[in-house]
């Protein structure tokens, strides 16, 4: 969890910072605590502080699972696959939806999460794929809420899949359930042999775990079957592909993948 990193405990008893496009403010958990007042209580009453965190960052999690909830509802009644992407920075997320967009014989839309900037939304856009930009200020994750206001923007009824590409990061993403059937966990050749076993909450989630990059192997110390073998101790029934955006038939291989869990739904 973020206790310090400014989308938990900083943003006080739930407040979550939402900026899509206008940089609009989103305090959408109600409640009246100020920042400084839940601050300076912890500050004053250093022996409450454990207590206090955990019964903030439960009221957080417990409201954010409800709308989650209510998130999958509204993707079921429009038969809609949901898919959580999660990775850290630059291992590949918005490179394989655009990768797709060629070769997926499915319509899919995509939730794009970033800190700022709507570059991945833009490129998207530009490669035909409906695309709703999030911008989260200082969260280093999506919420259910932030979903849940993208979702008003969208044609739902002009995609198979809904791609929610979270922020970049490989902590708190894994904490906080978006309203996705599913989740695919990239990681890429360039990061390095010990990601898998540094981040294992992340992977514990994965539906799908890619290995993205994988042109690049010649080039790296990377034993990508001794990775595979860590990720399936994590979570023994995890499907795990190998990708690169070179590879046409590493791309087929990923749309397959997903268009089985549709036939399967």
């Amino acid at each position: 969890m973020c206790a310090d990193c400014g989308c938990s405990i900083t943003d006080s008893v739930g407040h979550s910072h939402s900026h899509e496009h206008g940089h609009s403010h989103e305090h959408h958990h109600g409640d009246s605590h100020s920042h400084q007042e839940a601050h300076a209580h912890l500050h004053d009453n250093p022996q409450l502080n454990d207590k206090k965190t955990i019964d903030v960052i439960t009221k957080i999690l417990d409201k954010n699972d409800h709308e989650a909830g209510h998130n999958r509802e509204h993707f079921n009644s429009h038969n809609i696959l949901s898919i959580n992407l999660m990775s850290s920075p630059g291992s590949g997320k918005t490179a394989l939806l655009e990768a797709l967009s060629k070769e997926a014989d499915f319509k899919f839309g995509v939730v794009e999460g970033d800190l700022e900037t709507s570059r991945d939304a833009d490129r998207l856009s530009a490669c035909g794929i409906q695309a709703h930009q999030i911008q989260t200020g200082s969260a280093c994750h999506l919420d259910a809420f932030m979903v849940h206001k993208a979702l008003h923007h969208m044609d739902m009824d002009a995609m198979d899949v809904c791609f929610i590409e979270n922020v970049g990061n490989l902590v708190c993403p894994a904490s906080y359930d978006v309203g996705s059937h599913l989740n695919i966990v990239l990681v890429s050749v360039p990061e390095g042999e010990d990601k898998i076993a540094k981040y294992p909450v992340m992977f514990r989630k994965a539906d799908l775990i890619l290995f993205t990059k994988t042109d690049l192997l010649p080039y790296f110390e990377y034993d990508i079957e001794k990775e595979k073998e860590y990720a399936r101790k994590l979570k023994p029934n995890v499907d795990i592909l190998e990708l690169s955006t070179k590879d046409e038939d590493s791309i087929k291989k990923v749309a397959s993948w997903i268009k089985f869990k549709m036939e399967m739904r």
